[in-house]
């Protein structure tokens, strides 16, 4: 079915799709693939950033970057995940679809990613079930969603914003770590850790809610504009650049926005920021990027399915789960239950893995999209 808002059905090739987000989401997933890949392959590659105030040192520069180029994706990609559920939740009430079958859908969408989270994902990366990873921190944000979503966009704005500037003060102490159900909330609320073991996790409800919020009010917004004039380009380009320049500013301040302080004055010492919990300056330098590349994704929408690199980029954006799934368990090479590495690979060797695997992934979105399209009612339409 074809959008009927006239500004924007030439962004999309089916009802709901943008194709600079689908290009956007399928940048940051590749870069994403690359940080899992280097994670299963490279004796060297870590994270950790953040987790309980811990800064796990890098052993050199080299080792740091092709870490920290992944600090666009997941904020990037529960930005997004919001954008995408209230455009999607738009557009289901403007076809006449009730909102107790919008948040039956919703529900049923964030119970599935829960499952995801515990049977395919947490598998490959040998962390128990219990584990709450990102995609277990979308499908709970989801089931929140499915309320959440009656308030008026300007008071999510507000909460989300307020989240995301203070949640670092949040306070757990009281919820008692002695027990096993409040270590466990301790994790899925606002404290990631691998020290409750099994029941550990890495992203958080607070504040990954806020920042799909903030995605949300995006959806909500590109709903009434045309993202693709110059001036809505222009403005996202604009907002990606003042938030990058404003993470230097709060590095430099190196107070208020820094869960992990600046401890000198070299590249390293001013971008290592704190992931788990995601700090301030970790979403400026995040979603400054996000928007960077949406901007580049507007500007070169016209081309995006006539070029071979763009049209693969933009395939794995139109199929982001799978994507996710599928690229763990073709770079995992190894079996469920396998956790011990025979070798490692160097960095090159690792490279051309990383692209191999993009040409396969990307062949196998562009089939899989087709088979979810050509059945619309099956229960592919939640993934």
């Amino acid at each position: 079915m074809q959008e009927t808002k006239v500004n924007t059905a030439s962004l999309a090739s089916t009802a709901g799709r943008l194709s600079f987000i689908d290009f956007t989401r399928g940048f940051v997933m590749i870069v994403m693939s690359w940080d899992h890949v280097s994670s299963f392959w490279h004796e060297l590659h870590h994270g950790g950033e953040g987790v309980l105030g811990a800064a796990p040192p890098y052993a050199s520069i080299v080792w740091f970057l092709e870490r920290f180029v992944s600090h666009w994706c997941a904020p990037s990609f529960i930005f997004l995940a919001g954008t995408v559920l209230a455009l999607s939740t738009l557009s289901r009430l403007e076809r006449g679809e009730s909102q107790r079958e919008i948040s039956v859908h919703i529900i049923t969408r964030g119970i599935i990613l829960l499952l995801l989270e515990a049977l395919l994902v947490s598998p490959a990366f040998d962390v128990p079930v219990y584990y709450f990873g990102v995609i277990a921190c979308i499908g709970a944000c989801f089931l929140i969603f499915s309320v959440y979503r009656r308030l008026p966009a300007s008071v999510i704005l507000v909460i989300s914003l307020f989240i995301v500037l203070n949640h670092s003060f949040l306070d757990l102490s009281w919820i008692s770590p002695e027990t096993v159900v409040g270590r466990y909330l301790r994790v899925i609320i606002h404290e990631p850790n691998f020290e409750s073991w099994p029941y550990v996790g890495l992203y958080p409800i607070i504040p990954w809610i806020g920042v799909m919020g903030l995605g949300w009010c995006f959806g909500s917004v590109l709903r009434k504009v045309d993202a693709s004039s110059e001036k809505v380009r222009n403005a996202i380009l604009a907002t990606g650049i003042a938030s990058i320049a404003l993470f230097f500013v709060v590095r430099w301040l190196n107070s208020y926005g820094n869960l992990l302080v600046r401890r000198g004055g070299t590249v390293i010492d001013w971008l290592y920021v704190a992931k788990y919990p995601p700090s301030v300056a970790f979403l400026l330098w995040g979603l400054g990027g996000m928007c960077v590349f949406m901007a580049i994704g507007l500007f070169l929408q016209r081309s995006l399915k006539h070029n071979v690199v763009t049209k693969a980029i933009h395939d794995i954006g139109k199929t982001p789960l799978f994507f996710y799934v599928a690229h763990l368990w073709l770079y995992r090479l190894r079996l469920p239950g396998v956790t011990e590495r025979l070798f490692y690979l160097e960095m090159y060797q690792t490279f051309l893995l990383w692209v191999a695997g993009l040409v396969v992934l990307s062949w196998l979105c562009k089939k899989y999209y087709r088979v979810k399209r050509d059945h619309p009612g099956s229960m592919l339409r939640y993934f």
